[in-house]
């Protein structure tokens, strides 16, 4: 089945602008992707052409007759989230009040205090990302 989308010759001239200008590249691709179509190229090339299966394309088309090159721009980036956010608050207090000396110390308080382990890295992060300073000791 061919989709059969209508492109005005705005459209055309802003899915071309986007293809190149536009700061992700997943967008980018959306745009080149729709800006073939707008050549009625068929969709097996242009699936070969921008390196999408043509299920991923007509994904695209499918985005762009819900909501035109506005709804193609549209990104939602997962980022996991850790189970340390819900203790921030407190873990943030607990820590004003007994600064850790180090990195390994913050991570066995944490551990303790919420269940959670995590490893050095995580916590480093974890310490950095909500501003909580750790007291290094010189010996």
């Amino acid at each position: 089945m061919t989709t059969h989308i209508e492109f005005t010759s705005e459209i055309i001239e802003t899915l071309n602008y986007e293809r190149y200008h536009h700061p992700v590249p997943l967008v980018q691709r959306r745009m080149e992707t729709l800006w073939l179509k707008s050549h009625d190229l068929p969709h097996a090339l242009i699936a070969k052409l921008v390196s999408v299966s043509e299920n991923t394309i007509r994904e695209y088309f499918q985005l762009f007759i819900e909501g035109g090159t506005e709804k193609l721009k549209r990104v939602d980036f997962y980022r996991p989230e850790s189970d340390l956010v819900e203790h921030t608050i407190s873990l943030e207090a607990y820590f004003r009040e007994h600064p850790p000396a180090t990195i390994k110390e913050a991570q066995n308080r944490i551990e303790k205090l919420t269940g959670i382990q995590r490893g050095e890295t995580q916590v480093a992060e974890f310490l950095k990302k909500n501003s909580i300073c750790v007291a290094v000791k010189l010996e």
